[in-house]
């Protein structure tokens, strides 16, 4: 792949999604890219290259950036965040009218492990107590498994404890289903980070994690003063 094919891909997925591709990171274009060559009946990444110069059209574009954008995500993934949310909870709780919803944003929620922990460490701190988790993320495809609930069992395994799975999950064949009432707790949004976001509204906390690091500094600074912009004091 030439220097120009690279630079043509890696400058859509930066102008669209941010994220900075580096020539080291090459070889994610060669192995990720494939799908979206055979889905267009292109041959080789030059030729993707382009068409990406003239008129692709929305669909290729968002095929190629959804391509080249990581999906890892786990349960209760580092611990240590969800772990100061259980102490925020219960003094964000008896700071706002009972009859006000608590809100929190998961950005870049990926397949959902994240918004539904958050589910499980409210209702677990705050039950009884009404919580609007938003959850958003700039691929459709990872948007439409996380609205299923429905995890592996090595999914699963990654950071769920035992306790959690049995009181808010049900075997589903090979699968594991999150419940219908911490299910009903998120909603899900695509929703590109580079965006319009104050029409969100405010949130009494924001979990913003491992997205960022795919930024420049400039796009980094932007993202997380509109962020500042949204939380409530």
């Amino acid at each position: 792949m030439s220097s120009d094919a690279f630079g043509d891909i890696a400058g859509l997925v930066r102008r669209r999604a941010g994220i900075v591709l580096t020539p080291d990171k090459a070889y994610l274009l060669e192995t990720r890219l494939g799908p979206v060559l055979a889905r267009f009946g292109l041959a080789t990444l030059a030729a993707l290259a382009a068409k990406l110069r003239g008129l692709p059209g929305e669909e290729m574009e968002r095929a190629v950036v959804e391509a080249l954008t990581t999906h890892e995500s786990s349960f209760f993934r580092d611990s240590k965040p969800f772990e100061h949310l259980a102490t925020l909870l219960p003094r964000l709780a008896a700071a706002r009218p009972a009859t006000q919803p608590l809100r929190i944003w998961s950005a870049a929620c990926s397949s959902g492990q994240e918004p539904y922990s958050i589910a499980m460490l409210t209702a677990d701190t705050l039950p009884g107590r009404r919580v609007e988790i938003l959850a958003t993320d700039i691929s459709r495809e990872v948007l439409e498994r996380a609205k299923e609930g429905s995890f592996t069992q090595f999914e699963v395994q990654r950071g769920l404890p035992i306790r959690s799975l049995m009181k808010h999950f049900r075997q589903d064949g090979a699968r594991w289903r999150i419940s219908d009432a911490l299910r009903a707790m998120v909603r899900f949004e695509e929703r590109n980070l580079l965006g319009e976001l104050a029409t969100l509204g405010r949130f009494d906390a924001i979990f913003c994690r491992n997205v960022l690091i795919y930024f420049d500094a400039p796009t980094k600074t932007r993202v997380l003063e509109a962020m500042g912009r949204m939380l409530a004091p």
